[in-house]
């Protein structure tokens, strides 16, 4: 293999902790955990519940299990952690662990940033609820991205902010739905300027082709693409044309269908930032109506993973980004972090693929 490897980042979910909100809308000490924990198997053979193993039910309140988050990311050859950064109109959210880790220093470990700018509904935790909208995702304009900014210029300025192009990453997740995008961006290298910042490198995070086309007209640096939305899209309207009324079990996945079709797209469409999905199972949120990978295993993790590889060491492209959806977002079946079933071969095996 070449030298030019690709650069792996993972996204990380900081909900690993009670929090005012949380105690609020759900009950008191109400974690992701609480979800992953009431998880039931939807079928036979299904891989519920999940349970982790190394670092167990963890409270990121804890640095000890920041630091082993780290190192074990380093075994699997990620360069950093892309936290999930919640701003509402000058209120953060899940903000402790993330505003921890900037201001002890510690872990010694790469980061970047991606807003994860969307409206949170009761029905997100707890399907059976009401459509109940907890807290709204605004955007009033040039002076709440100036008010960002500054809130989070602390995290923009540490050594260890991750850079390409020579610029600071940072991702808007429900990238299509920002539209006053320009206006952010305007501001943003304004401001960097005036801090003696090298800038911004701004990716969209894009789930499914469908919203390909909006995001593409705003104006992102880069757009980070995640493709099994679009197979989920493609197998649940199968389903709903074949069988009328409600479908009462989820929607299920190949594992090797997923990577079949992502990795054709990936091929066809080179200039897009892959984001590549180890396993995913969004039932302990979901129940009946979850969406579900099945049958991935290390061993089919490893084979998309070189393939990837593969795919990026052939880009004219210095950076060469390649993002991992999911570090640790158990609510989702999607992690790379250690379960009792495969302890830590999804870790070893993307070190395999990519180092």
């Amino acid at each position: 293999m070449s030298n030019k490897k690709p650069r792996l980042i993972a996204f990380y979910l900081p909900q690993f902790y009670p929090t005012p909100e949380n105690d609020e809308w759900w009950r008191k000490g109400f974690t992701e955990w609480t979800n992953v924990g009431n998880a039931k198997p939807q079928f036979k053979g299904h891989y519920q519940p999940r349970v982790p193993a190394d670092l167990g039910y963890y409270d990121l309140r804890v640095p000890q299990v920041r630091e082993q988050q780290a190192a074990l990311a380093r075994e699997a050859g990620i360069e950093g952690f892309c936290y999930w950064h919640y701003w509402f109109a000058g209120r953060r959210l899940l903000d402790r662990v993330f505003t921890e880790v900037v201001e002890s220093g510690h872990p010694d470990y790469p980061f970047c940033l991606c807003w994860a700018n969307h409206s949170w509904y009761q029905k997100t935790w707890d399907p059976s609820s009401p459509d109940k909208l907890l807290i709204e995702q605004t955007y009033p304009g040039e002076q709440d991205y100036i008010d960002q900014f500054n809130a989070m210029l602390p995290a923009f300025k540490d050594k260890r902010y991750m850079k390409a192009d020579g610029k600071l990453i940072y991702g808007i997740f429900d990238a299509d739905n920002i539209k006053d995008f320009p206006v952010m961006k305007e501001t943003w290298e304004r401001l960097a300027a005036q801090n003696g910042l090298p800038g911004f490198y701004f990716f969209g995070f894009c789930q499914g082709a469908h919203r390909l086309p909006k995001t593409q007209e705003l104006g992102f640096d880069a757009i980070v693409y995640e493709h099994m939305t679009t197979v989920a899209k493609e197998v649940r309207g199968t389903w709903l044309n074949r069988i009328k009324g409600r479908i009462n079990c989820p929607v299920t996945i190949d594992y090797s269908r997923y990577v079949k079709e992502a990795l054709a797209f990936f091929n066809e469409h080179k200039e897009y930032i892959p984001c590549m999905i180890p396993n995913f199972d969004h039932s302990p949120r979901s129940g009946l109506k979850g969406t579900i990978l099945v049958d991935s295993t290390p061993e089919r993790w490893y084979e998309y993973c070189k393939e990837v590889r593969k795919l990026e060491e052939s880009k004219n492209d210095d950076e060469r980004l390649v993002f991992i959806k999911a570090w640790n977002e158990w609510g989702e079946g999607n992690y790379l972090e250690p379960d009792l079933k495969f302890g830590k071969t999804y870790i070893e095996k993307t070190g395999e693929a990519f180092k």
